[in-house]
């Protein structure tokens, strides 16, 4: 056994877009959000995805939502703290340009 941690990840499709879910999300909750969105009028979801990124996806009775699960190597950036964003347009770099 080398040591090496690992963590469950779980991947969210909805209509053709994927996306990863952060750490610490309540997929129970989620998937309870997803099914009282899907089974009325349209209606917006939010969740948070790796990168520590808030998303918000509209849900409507047509929406077709997939989501699985996988084990991969532990990230310990990955927190679900949409505070602290990581990896991405917007990340601060410490070198100067030119």
């Amino acid at each position: 056994m080398d040591g090496m941690r690992t963590m469950e990840r779980t991947e969210i499709l909805i209509d053709g877009v994927s996306a990863y879910l952060a750490q610490e999300q309540d997929l129970v909750a989620l998937l309870r959000q997803i099914e009282t969105a899907a089974n009325g009028p349209a209606a917006f979801v939010e969740f948070v995805v790796v990168g520590n990124r808030r998303v918000k996806v509209l849900i409507t009775p047509s929406s077709r939502v997939v989501i699985s699960t996988e084990t991969v190597q532990h990230d310990p950036r990955d927190t679900g703290n949409d505070a602290f964003p990581y990896g991405g347009l917007y990340d601060f770099d410490p070198e100067p340009l030119g």
